[in-house]
């Protein structure tokens, strides 16, 4: 018994597998957070487009509407 407890210490095959395996979540937890981070700006900058789009449909419809 105590040999293989011994032999199961030693043993590190599957400490590689864990190893990638944890490398794999941090990259996918950094991927995950870089994505929201640049929806939010993408968000941002169409609301900006989206708005000076309106201002000047706004503004066109003005100036048709008064001749």
């Amino acid at each position: 018994m105590r040999h293989l407890f011994n032999r199961l210490l030693r043993d590190e095959s599957g400490a590689t597998a864990i190893e990638y395996g944890l490398i794999a979540a941090l990259v996918s937890v950094a991927a995950i957070v870089a994505l929201q981070a640049m929806g939010t700006s993408l968000t941002n900058i169409f609301n900006v487009v989206r708005g000076e789009l309106d201002e000047a449909a706004t503004k066109a419809g003005e100036s048709a509407g008064g001749n």
